[in-house]
């Protein structure tokens, strides 16, 4: 209580230290911004050292690529990206809708069970229905053995289109919008709608004008992931033969063997996803969104019956059946039926491998975002806030971009020391950085701090200034204050960020198979080798492995959200009579 203190009596947070800690404590403050900046500059360096390639003069080769192939690439990588993004907010904001404000048949089970999708690599998804779709596949061979057809009589959807692609990224990417939306709406109070049908808003209109301008940040959020997932993916498209930037950046670097290239394909992506979050800026226009009351009420769940409820479940159920269900039986009536020839001991090591380097990346993830969100908290100036945007746009640059830019320079690197070494010594150290693990996980800490970075962040910022002034109170240095405060009280978010980064390296391709070191195979690198080959069936087995082990922080993640205070809110259904026709939002 500070009753009766006049303003300028009021003690300083910092003299209230222990004697002896006043300095120690002010030079403290001052070092962590700086170790944010040089984090976020280190994590930054595989797209420095790509976009420096960029004001090196063009050549023949990005002349031939702009006079042909170029506008290809962007007219299917924006085709691509309005796909996905209409198809996961679809999606995922509809089924979030359905579980938090209805009840009907199966509601709480499809809770987590949207969320089984997630553990699926879109490259996989592709894989399995190719296998079951193209016209020597299970679907097409019951169709001419019921009707008598042959091939060529009837139509069939093609699955080698860039619709297709669509369809894939779609079913795996829609449950990052599920995640956030449905947290926005447990959220949200139940007053606001009422207030908002009090004012003569139906149903409908209260939800689109206010439920979902109210989770508008969460929703963006979760399409952005998406969006960026889908122009970083290099196999599905390549594997569908869909022309995008990055398989054009894949094959300029790799194949053509222009590094300069490449690298302005990828600066053109850049300004492509710059481009996409300055127009989503602009539409938002001076608009804000915010709760102006404190006061919640439990969500009145509205119990569907009949055709009503049966319809909420199948709109819940096709995404599982069709992202997860499907694809699981399918892969494992392959590996039962063919398989992996090498299934066995070689396997455990292919597990191993993608467990041990997907751990790692997630826990070094984590720990840089922490430093990197801490200083920003500290000193938020306009330094530490754009070295940390640069280091999070690894996550829309393709990881074959990322690995190549590292490889640049770690391989200057051990080329320069061994050169001194040979002539002050005349030993050899040869590669002690390029092809190692190390290499390796810089990659994956590169391409995915993003994800992790905005989890913590956003953890963080609901942490009041109050308790760091707290600690300081207590003689706690920031050190101290960020692991016996912070990470305590957002355990929550940290257990989200490394869960999402386990699953986005147990996925990725392009970077592992270009950095890995000699003889490290993954499971990712297994499956890749064997439906490069067109061996399907036999790549069954690996993709199976992927489902199986990225299942598990999935599951980790479920019971988090079941457990977390949203989840956890009482939710009261509304069990007797009908449907009120004043409900304060939409039914089916």
């Amino acid at each position: 209580m500070t009753e009766g203190i006049a303003p300028d009596r009021i003690v300083p947070t910092s003299t209230l230290a222990p004697k002896g800690r006043t300095g120690r404590l002010r030079g403290s403050l001052s070092v962590w911004p700086v170790i944010s900046v040089v984090i976020a500059l280190l994590v930054a360096v595989p797209v420095l050292v790509v976009g420096g390639h960029v004001f090196q003069p063009a050549g023949e080769v990005w002349r031939h690529l702009a006079s042909t192939v170029l506008w290809d690439y962007v007219r299917n990588t924006l085709v691509l990206l309005l796909g996905v993004g209409a198809g996961v907010a679809v999606i995922g904001v509809g089924t979030a809708w359905l579980v938090t404000m209805c009840r009907f048949p199966g509601g709480r089970l499809f809770e987590w069970l949207l969320l089984l999708p997630l553990a699926f690599p879109a490259y996989v998804l592709a894989y399995v229905y190719t296998y079951l779709l193209q016209s020597g596949g299970p679907a097409q061979i019951a169709l001419r053995e019921m009707t008598g057809w042959r091939y060529g009589d009837y139509w069939f959807p093609e699955v080698y289109s860039i619709e297709g692609a669509i369809a894939m990224f779609a079913l795996v990417l829609y449950p990052y919008v599920y995640l956030l939306a449905r947290a926005a709406f447990l959220s949200q109070s139940i007053c606001v709608l009422e207030v908002s049908r009090t004012l003569g808003c139906g149903p409908w209109r209260s939800f689109f004008r206010v439920a979902i301008p109210l989770a508008r940040p969460a929703i963006i959020g979760g399409v952005t992931l998406a969006l960026m997932e889908t122009m970083a993916d290099f196999a599905t498209v390549q594997y569908f033969a869909v022309n995008t930037f990055t398989t054009g950046i894949y094959r300029t670097w790799f194949g053509l063997g222009d590094r300069v290239a490449a690298a302005q394909l990828s600066a053109v992506l850049l300004a492509l996803v710059l481009g996409l979050l300055l127009l989503e800026r602009l539409s938002r226009g001076e608009a804000r969104y915010h709760h102006t009351s404190g006061r919640y009420t439990h969500i009145s769940q509205v119990q569907l019956r009949g055709w009503k409820a049966a319809l909420a479940a199948l709109a819940c159920a096709l995404p599982i059946l069709l992202g997860a269900v499907l694809p699981a039986a399918v892969l494992l009536e392959m590996h039962l039926s063919v398989g992996d020839p090498y299934f066995g001991s070689r396997f455990i090591g292919y597990a191993v491998n993608s467990f041990v380097v997907a751990g790692l990346a997630a826990v070094l993830a984590v720990i840089l975002s922490l430093l990197i969100a801490y200083g920003q908290r500290l000193k938020p100036s306009a330094l530490v806030r754009g070295a940390a945007r640069v280091a999070a746009l690894g996550y829309a640059v393709p990881g074959s971009v990322i690995a190549v830019g590292i490889l640049i320079p770690l391989a200057s690197f051990d080329n320069a020391l061994d050169g001194w070494m040979r002539s002050s010594f005349g030993l050899s150290t040869g590669l002690l950085l390029s092809g190692t693990i190390v290499a390796l996980l810089y990659a994956y800490v590169a391409r995915f701090l993003a994800v992790s970075l905005n989890a913590v962040d956003a953890g963080l910022a609901k942490v009041t200034p109050s308790m760091d002034q707290a600690a300081r109170t207590l003689g706690k240095g920031p050190g101290r204050t960020i692991w016996q405060v912070h990470v305590p009280m957002i355990s929550g978010s940290v257990l989200t960020a490394g869960l999402i980064v386990f699953v986005d390296v147990m996925k990725e391709l392009p970077a592992t198979l270009i950095v890995r070191p000699f003889n490290f195979d993954t499971l990712a690198i297994r499956v890749y080798s064997l439906a490069s080959d067109e061996r399907l069936e036999q790549a069954a087995t690996g993709s199976l492995a992927i489902v199986l082990v990225g299942m598990v922080p999935v599951i980790l993640l479920s019971l988090m959200i079941a457990r977390s205070p949203a989840g956890r809110a009482a939710v009261r259904p509304i069990r007797k009579g009908r449907v009120p026709k004043d409900a304060p939002f939409p039914v089916p």
